[in-house]
């Protein structure tokens, strides 16, 4: 059973209201690139007219399509993505949690791919500058083998907003680093709006490239 939002920590509740704006805001379709068994469209997929999950590990849809995030499913090699699904033919193509999976050189290539299969909007979420993070639950596409910088994506093209508070105070998945971690949650949260617009401070980057 997927959680409320109202359920969710400040700060995901707020790239998760962000994600949905931008997504709805861009048209009918969602092509969503490593989606991952729990991806963040969970929340608002009820009102997209048709969103597809495309993976490489299959008990990741599995449970995705268990609890009907998506209305349809694809196993592939997210590097083969532009043989499977057809030139713009998704108003949005998301990558959230996913380019940081890769070699920068395959990242490029996948984002690249991403570009050619949306026709209005491509959005990525993904960590600032490397973060360390090893393979969990015996998925191996888990580990972190590259960083992206403001500066980078913004060169590729995308606006970038910072989120989940300043960086210093989280480490590998994301989690606080010191105690009491209910404190240095809240100083987290209370750094967000700074953050917001100086992503080169933030923990993570929200990136949107809007197609012409």
């Amino acid at each position: 059973m997927i959680e409320s939002l109202e359920n969710t920590s400040i700060l995901n509740r707020a790239y998760f209201l962000r994600l949905e704006q931008e997504v709805l805001s861009a048209g009918e379709s969602l092509l969503d690139v490593g989606c991952g068994a729990s991806s963040p469209i969970r929340f608002f997929s009820k009102k997209i007219k048709y969103a597809v999950g495309v993976d490489g590990f299959l008990p990741s849809i599995e449970q995705s399509r268990a609890n009907q995030i998506h209305h349809d499913y694809k196993q592939a090699n997210l590097l083969d993505i532009d043989t499977v699904f057809e030139p713009k033919s998704f108003d949005v193509v998301l990558a959230s949690d996913v380019i940081e999976h890769f070699e920068k050189e395959d990242g490029l290539k996948l984002l690249e791919k991403m570009e050619k299969i949306a026709r209005k909007k491509v959005i990525v979420f993904t960590p600032n500058g490397f973060q360390p993070q090893g393979e969990f639950d015996n998925n191996a596409y888990q580990m972190h083998r590259s960083g992206w910088t403001v500066e980078e994506m913004r060169m590729l093209g995308f606006k970038v907003e910072g989120m989940m508070g300043l960086k210093p105070l989280r480490g590998e998945f994301g989690e606080v680093k010191w105690k009491p971690k209910l404190f240095w949650h809240r100083v987290s949260v209370l750094t967000q709006p700074f953050v917001r617009n100086a992503p080169s401070l933030a923990y993570q980057l929200l990136c949107v490239k809007t197609l012409s």
